[in-house]
C-alpha cells in the first residue's frame, strides 16, 4: 500500500527530532528526561518524576504487542515500505504513524551505537500504555480505511464502513489486553 509520495512509512523522524544516546538523557513530552540506560528492555510504561505514567516502546517489540498475528501477518503483506533500513512493516513503522499524528507526544532515542542498552530506538509518549495502544489502533483503521477507499469495489468500501461502525476501539483493546495480559506488573 502507498500513499504515491513514496510510501505512507517511507518518512523518517528528522534526525534533529532524534536524541542520540553516548549515555544522554532522553527530553521526554512532559520536559523531564530519563537516561537511556535507566530503561529496562521489558518496559512498557515509566512512572515518571512529572506524576505521568509514559508508554515506552523499542524497536524489539513485537508489533503484536498492539495486534493479533493474524492482523500484523495481512499488515506486513499489505504495507509497502520504501525503507532500506527497514523494510517490512513493524512496530517501528506504527510508532512512525504516532509520530506523524503527534509530533510533541512522542521522543526518540537512536541507541544503535549504545552498547549498554540493549535497543536500536525507543520511543516515549506522553500517554500511557493504555492510550498509546488505542491511538495506534485508530490510526491502523484509519490507514486500513484510506486503503480501502483506493479500492474499485464501492461495495468494499461500504462494508468497510458498516463494520467500523460496530468497531469500538476502547473494546478492542481492553479485550486484546487481557488476551495478550499485558497489563499485570511484569510489563509495567
Amino acid at each position: 500500500m502507498s500513499d504515491g509520495s513514496g510510501g505512507l512509512f517511507a518518512r523518517q523522524p528528522p534526525l534533529s527530532s532524534m536524541s542520540k544516546a553516548g549515555g544522554e538523557r532522553l527530553e521526554l513530552p512532559c520536559g523531564e528526561t530519563v537516561p537511556l540506560t535507566s530503561l529496562d528492555l521489558g518496559m512498557r510504561e515509566l512512572d515518571c518524576d512529572c506524576g505521568e505514567t509514559h508508554a515506552v516502546v523499542m524497536d524489539m517489540h513485537p508489533p503484536t504487542r498492539f495486534f493479533p498475528e493474524f492482523l500484523v501477518d495481512t499488515l506486513e503483506e499489505a504495507v509497502e515500505t520504501t525503507s532500506e533500513e527497514m523494510p517490512d512493516f513493524g512496530t517501528p513503522h506504527l510508532m512512525g504513524m504516532v509520530m506523524e499524528e503527534f509530533p510533541e507526544q512522542v521522543a526518540v532515542a537512536d541507541a544503535s551505537d549504545e552498547g549498554d542498552v540493549g535497543f536500536a530506538m525507543v520511543w516515549i509518549s506522553g500517554f500511557d500504555a493504555r492510550r498509546l495502544h488505542e491511538v495506534i489502533v485508530e490510526l491502523v483503521v484509519e490507514l486500513m480505511e484510506h486503503a480501502v477507499s483506493h479500492a474499485e469495489s464501492e461495495r468494499a468500501m461500504t462494508e468497510f464502513e458498516e463494520k467500523m461502525l460496530e468497531f469500538d476501539v476502547t473494546e478492542f483493546v481492553d479485550q486484546y489486553r487481557d488476551q495478550r495480559d499485558l497489563d499485570p506488573e511484569p510489563y509495567v
